[in-house]
Order: structure tokens, then C-alpha cells, then sequence
């Protein structure tokens, strides 16, 4: 076998035919053999339909004969191919292209720019024109090398020609075909002709008889003078006034014809340029909103929205394979209804059958888009279970795109319109891949950094733990100190960056101790002066460290704020003696979970204390050694989290009051976030109160208070939360008017006595809330 014939024979399967030819011959039949199946021609050429609905899909000349071997074998017609080329002229088989050709104004025009237009539809030959009159062009065709064309198809490029031409309405095109491939000839040549139109009829009309009236004049001058003056000459200068009026006239109506194909023509290329911008635009748009994104979820959830408020599709959704990408699970859409969405989520697509053979599958797999305009077309290769699903969730039509990431496909998006107020073409899939590569993007980046963010944790918590590894009684002090000071990041509300950068600071804030001896960090009793002074140089060895580290943006204030946790707020603290706000908040906060933590902790030196003593000394310590707002915050946050007993009760926060409370009635005053009003008790206990109120309020909402107990002058300050409520909708105590209880978070030890002594005066209790 010749390196010829090899290369023939692998050109017979490249894509070398654009789908809109095969779609023409599907026109046609469906107009005219309607009792012809479609399918089985289809089956035959190992053809499908989603192929034939995609203009982007192409096919092989092997496909191609055996398309055309079935269709002559059901129809009967060998000249079907002819025919089927004529059709072309049909709006139904052209679509877009024939007002792209009728905005040429003219064949003419249309055949000069055969080699561009034919490249749209075929890659197997090379085509060229050439005028060889106003209504007469020659047109070659060469086949590439190595592609072997039949007969059918030189006679279905005779049928698309003679279609040029009846799009602008011009009757009875000719074709000759004095070359031809398939008698021998290096290549098919074709003469393109048609009729003169009706005003270039009028003008060979008007041209001719210019001399033929000269002939008449100079003729009527010799035989009478007077005559050719009065009679000839204006009738015939009358008649060419005529023709030239006639003539002017057709070619305006032509002109005026030619004009409204250009504008329509230019219109709809305008809109398809502005399409064209506007997706890209919106592309763009798309890229950088995904970008943004810092989850998988969040990536996922913008998509969704921008697919239901920017693109016009009434539904829409996206799978993602599993882990161990065995099936394709629903993470999320829009347009779909409770139930549908309901069985979507409890849908999957198996990927490990090898049989299956779903588009959604099939997409994933061939990591090709598909557009279906009719599910029947392929109803015939679906389950009887998919058949079901689409049923329940009423599909027509859809397009799937690919969602890939580093060469793997990840998932599928699909989006359809359920009551089809437009047709799906090609542009709108062209427009979904150019979306799902930067959600395929994006979850890369997502993965990758979730992953060096994962490594710095644990990273973290190796430098962490190596800390703590030298003594097996302050193992586990870092640990804590972060869980305490992300705890008052939490109460206090503050910025989820912030919060991370404290978590680090946290970690690492003793790290500076790796630089003090054993013998000090370790000794059971008291410190000597030089030995503490050795154990205070660990903040700054700390900072020193941490500096050496290349955090970048907030994380930049690692080093200081964890070099900083043993300032005190009066100025008496190490290494700067900084003082009050000009301590970092976020070594505020350090100071306070590291303060609680070693003193509720067992030493060497001393057993641990007990969470109220250290609540005490924490209330001590406000103004002179910690920040006031971090230890309510920590306070709160603690009873909340590991003393408090959570409860299910609405309109109750998770605190449960054990102390008894006493009937008393006397008013208050209270503040929240710089509003005042006033109200009255019903009840109070060491730890609270229940106050009359109908002020809105919200569980968990810190508040100011200000009161004289009854019979004694003295005004009692105390700092409070909204502990439950009894309101209106949800009357927990009937019994109760309507108000709130109230948990005391911070008040002074003095504040503290006089209430217990005055509940003493006042001993009938009630059950406690």
C-alpha cells in the first residue's frame, strides 16, 4: 500500500464536514419523505442527533457515504444530493448564513467570497471564482490531498450554487460543469450563470437604441428637414426620455431591494456584534467574580446566580463528580421547583458503567459540550429511567457544557428553557464554555490554596507543639490560648481575617520561650528576680522570631501582637511598657486568654484555680492589667461555651440559672447601644434579674444597667445580657408580663455584697428562671 492510499485512508476519518450539510438533507426530508426514519439513517453513519444540533460538530467523509449510502436506499432518489444542496436556499436548512450571503448584495458579490463561505462548511476541498461577466463566474473546486469526495457530493455543491443564486430571487440559474473530478479531471470547474435582471434589460434596451435613433435622425434629415425638426426628433427624444425613466425606475426598485436585504443583513450582524461583546463582557465579568471566591461552595452559589440574573435561561444547574468520582452529585440551580430540586438532590449519575450512555455522562467523559433542541431525537439511547427523570422534570431542550480543571472534568453545567421562549443555538454553548473553564479555574485555585492552608496549619501546630512538648504540664497551652482568644474574636464581632491572624498569634505567642533555660521554665516555686527577668525576655525572643517569617498583609501583625500579649493596660507590662490603646487590640485580646489559661491551670508551682476566682481576678485586673470590652467578651464567651447548660427552649439563650430568685419590685435604668429607657423588676438573684419591658430586644444582647436597691441610696452599675425572653409571640412565663431576664456579665464585688445583703432582708424565694 501506497503512503497515498495510507494517508486517504486516515483522512477518512477526520471531521472534514460542518453538521449544517447533514442538517440540510434533514430538512429536506422532513418536508418532503416524512415517512423516511431519520434514525436509522442516523444509526447507519454512527451519526448523533445532539451532533447534527451542534453547527460546531464536523464529520468524517466515511460518516458522510455512509449517510448518503443509507438516505438514497430509503428514498429511492439518486438525485437527491442535487436536491438537498437546492434546499439549502431554505431558511429552515440555512438559518444565519443565507442572511449572511443575501448581505452581499447579489451572487456576484456571494461567488467572489466562495473560499471564505466554503470554509465554514467544509474542510475537504479548496475553492476559488472568477468573473467572467456580470452574470457569469467560473468556480473551482481542488480537493485536498489525500481526500477522496463521490460523486454525490460534486452534485450537491451544483444544487448549493444554484441556491446562491435563487436566494436573491433570480430565475433559472445554469450550471455547467465542464471539469469534473470524477471523469478524470485534476478538479471540478463549474460556470455560474443567471438572467440579466429587469433593469439591466431596460439599460441594454436604452443602449442599443441610442444609435438606432441617431440612424433615424440622420435619415429623416435628408428625406424632410422640417419633418425630423417637428416630428422625429422629440418623438424619439421623448421615447429615450421614457426608457431612461423606466430603466432608472427598475433599478431603484432593485436598489431599494438590495438595500433592505444589506440593512437586515447588517442589523443582524450588528446584533450578533454586540452579542458577541456583551458575552464577552459578561465573561470577563464572570472571571473575575469567580476569582474572588475563597470556597468551593461560594464559587458554586456565584455561578448559580449569575447564570439565573445575567443569562437568559429559565433553569439552570451544576453537578460535580464525587471524591472518588464514581457519580455525578447535584450541588445546586435555580428555575426548578420543591419537588424537582428534591429529586435532583437524591439523583446521581453513575460514571463507572461503561454502557451508560447519558449526555450528562457522556459530556463528562468526552469532555465535549452537547446541544439538544429536541430530546426526542434521542430518546431512543436513553434508559427508560432517564426517560423518567426528564419526564418528572419536563426537559425539551438543554445544553451541557464540561466543567474541567487541570485536564479532568469535574463536573457538568446545563442550563435548558422549559417553555422555550427562544430557540438554543450554538452561541449560547459557545457562551457556557467560555464560563465553565473559570469555575473549573477557580476550584483549582480554591483546592490549592485550601491545601497550602491546611500545610500552615499544621505547620502551626508543629511549631505549637513544640513548644509545649518541653514541659508536660503546659502541654496544650497554646491550644487553649487560641481556643480562648478566637472565642472573644467571636463575642466581639470582629472581621474574619482579623480573626485569623490572632489564631496565628495565638499559636506561636510563646515561641520565644524555646530561648529560656529548663532549669528556670520548669522550676517548682518561686523565681528568683533574675530568673523572671530571663522568663520576660521571651515576648520580645517572640517578636524577633516571628519577624523572620514572611507573613504578608494582616498576617504582618503576627510578630507584634504576639510579642505584645504581656503588656498591660496601665503601662506596667513588658517588653515596651506600652499602655492602654496603644497595645494592638489583638494582643489585648492574647493577654486576657493566656491570663485565664495559666491560672486555671495546673503549675509546678501552684494548683489550679477555680473559674470563679479567676472570673474575679479578671474583673480586678479591667483598667489596670486588661481591657475592659476583651474580658466581658471572654466572659461571655466562656459561660456560653463551657459553663453554661444549653438549652432547646424558644426564647430562652443557652444559660440555665440554678440561684434562687427573690419577688422585688423597683425601677432601673437601661442602656444598649446608647439608647436609654426605663422599666421595672419583678425578680432578682445574685447572678440576675427579670425586668418589665415592651422594648425590642434580641437574646444574647448586651446591655448597660443602673440601679438603687430599695431603701439604700448608693447607685448600683452593672453591665448585663439578655439571658431570655418573655415577649409577646412567646410567652415562655405566663405568669410573667411581658420583659426579659437579665444575667449579670460585670459587676464589682462591693455592687455584688449589697445585693446579697439586701436579698437577705428578702428571703421568700421563687422558682428560678
Amino acid at each position: 500500500m501506497s503512503k497515498d492510499d495510507e494517508k486517504a485512508i486516515t483522512n477518512m476519518s477526520l471531521p472534514l464536514y460542518n453538521s449544517r450539510i447533514i442538517h440540510a438533507y434533514l430538512a429536506l426530508l422532513k418536508d418532503k419523505y416524512p415517512h423516511i426514519d431519520i434514525e436509522k439513517i442516523l444509526r447507519h453513519a454512527h451519526m448523533d442527533p445532539c451532533e447534527i444540533a451542534d453547527q460546531g460538530h464536523w464529520f468524517s467523509q466515511e460518516q458522510v457515504d455512509l449517510f448518503y449510502e443509507k438516505l438514497v436506499q430509503l428514498t429511492g432518489d439518486e438525485s437527491i444530493a442535487r436536491e438537498a444542496g437546492r434546499y439549502a436556499a431554505s431558511p429552515e436548512a440555512l438559518g444565519a448564513m443565507r442572511q449572511y450571503v443575501l448581505g452581499l448584495v447579489g451572487p456576484a458579490n456571494a461567488f467572489s467570497l466562495i473560499q471564505k463561505t466554503s470554509a465554514q462548511f467544509t474542510r475537504s476541498s479548496q475553492y476559488t471564482s472568477r468573473e467572467l461577466d456580470s452574470n457569469r463566474v467560473e468556480i473551482t473546486v481542488t480537493p485536498n490531498r489525500g481526500v477522496q469526495e463521490k460523486k454525490f457530493q460534486c452534485e450537491n455543491r451544483m444544487g448549493f450554487f444554484e441556491a446562491i443564486i435563487m436566494m436573491f430571487n433570480f430565475h433559472r440559474p445554469g450550471v455547467t460543469h465542464p471539469e469534473c473530478l470524477f471523469r478524470g479531471d485534476s478538479c471540478c470547474r463549474y460556470i455560474v450563470s443567471w438572467e440579466d435582471t429587469l433593469a439591466s434589460l431596460w439599460s441594454k434596451i436604452r443602449l442599443w437604441s441610442i444609435p438606432l435613433f441617431f440612424l433615424l435622425i440622420f435619415g429623416s434629415l435628408l428625406y424632410d428637414p422640417w419633418l425630423t425638426l417637428t416630428i422625429t426628433l422629440p418623438t424619439l427624444t421623448i421615447i429615450l426620455f421614457g426608457l431612461t425613466i423606466i430603466m432608472d425606475i427598475a433599478e431603484k426598485k432593485e436598489l431599494r431591494s438590495s438595500l433592505n436585504i444589506l440593512m437586515g443583513s447588517t442589523e443582524k450582524l450588528v446584533d450578533q456584534i454586540n452579542i458577541n461583546h456583551t458575552n464577552a463582557s459578561l465573561t470577563n465579568e464572570i472571571g473575575q467574580a469567580l476569582s474572588q471566591q475563597t470556597d468551593i461552595d461560594s464559587i458554586l452559589d456565584k455561578t448559580i446566580k449569575i447564570l439565573e440574573n445575567y443569562l437568559d435561561y429559565q433553569r439552570g444547574m451544576i453537578l460535580l463528580a464525587n471524591s472518588d468520582r464514581t457519580t455525578l452529585e447535584y450541588k445546586g440551580g435555580f428555575g426548578y421547583t420543591e419537588e424537582q430540586e428534591a429529586l435532583l438532590k437524591n439523583t446521581n449519575f453513575d460514571l463507572t458503567r461503561p454502557e451508560s450512555a447519558g449526555i450528562f455522562i457522556r459530556s463528562f467523559r468526552e469532555k465535549q459540550p452537547f446541544l439538544i433542541n429536541d430530546l426526542k431525537e434521542i430518546s431512543k439511547h436513553l434508559s427508560e429511567r432517564s426517560l423518567k427523570f426528564a419526564s418528572f422534570l419536563g426537559v425539551k431542550s438543554f445544553i451541557c457544557c464540561p466543567i474541567i480543571s487541570e485536564e479532568e472534568t469535574v463536573g457538568i453545567l446545563a442550563v435548558d428553557n422549559l417553555k422555550a421562549p427562544r430557540p438554543l443555538v450554538h452561541s449560547d454553548m459557545s457562551l457556557l464554555m467560555g464560563i465553565t473553564p473559570f469555575i473549573g479555574i477557580s476550584m483549582h485555585n480554591v483546592k490549592l490554596m485550601n491545601a497550602r492552608v491546611e500545610q500552615f496549619k499544621s505547620t502551626l501546630q508543629v511549631l505549637a507543639a513544640s513548644i509545649d512538648a518541653r514541659d508536660p504540664l503546659t502541654a496544650g497551652h497554646s491550644e487553649k490560648v487560641t481556643e480562648y482568644a478566637l472565642g472573644i474574636c467571636e463575642e466581639m464581632d470582629l472581621p474574619q481575617d482579623f480573626t485569623e491572624m490572632i489564631r496565628v498569634a495565638a499559636l506561636l505567642h510563646d515561641y520565644g520561650k524555646l530561648g529560656v533555660p529548663d532549669s528556670i521554665l520548669k522550676k517548682e516555686g518561686r523565681l528568683t528576680n533574675d530568673e523572671y527577668e530571663a522568663v520576660k525576655t521571651h515576648s520580645l525572643k517572640t517578636r524577633n522570631i516571628l519577624e523572620q517569617i514572611n507573613f504578608e498583609g494582616i498576617m504582618a501583625e503576627v510578630p507584634i501582637v504576639a510579642g505584645a500579649h504581656h503588656e498591660k493596660f496601665d503601662g506596667t507590662g513588658y517588653p515596651e511598657g506600652l499602655k492602654g490603646e496603644q497595645i494592638p487590640l489583638g494582643a489585648r485580646i492574647l493577654a486576657v486568654a493566656d491570663f485565664f489559661e495559666a491560672i486555671t491551670a495546673k503549675r509546678h508551682y501552684r494548683e489550679p484555680m477555680p473559674t470563679n476566682v479567676a472570673f474575679e481576678l479578671l474583673r480586678e485586673g479591667i483598667g489596670r492589667h486588661f481591657d475592659a470590652r476583651v474580658v466581658i467578651a471572654f466572659m461571655d464567651y466562656y459561660t456560653r461555651a463551657h459553663i453554661v447548660n444549653s438549652t432547646n427552649e424558644p426564647g430562652r439563650s443557652p444559660v440555665t440559672r440554678n440561684d434562687p430568685r427573690v419577688p422585688m419590685e423597683f425601677p432601673l435604668s437601661m442602656e444598649i447601644s446608647g439608647v436609654s429607657w426605663r422599666g421595672y423588676t419583678v425578680d432578682m438573684g445574685p447572678g440576675g434579674l427579670y425586668v418589665t419591658s415592651s422594648q425590642n430586644v434580641e437574646l444574647g444582647e448586651r446591655l448597660h444597667l443602673s440601679f438603687n436597691l430599695p431603701g439604700l441610696t448608693a447607685t448600683i452599675r452593672a453591665q448585663g445580657r439578655v439571658a431570655w425572653l418573655n415577649s409577646t409571640g412567646n410567652r415562655r412565663k405566663p405568669s410573667y408580663p411581658q420583659g426579659f431576664g437579665i444575667e449579670f456579665t460585670l459587676i464589682s464585688e462591693t455592687e455584688k455584697r449589697a445585693i446579697a445583703d439586701h436579698l437577705k432582708t428578702n428571703p421568700a424565694p421563687v422558682s428560678p428562671y
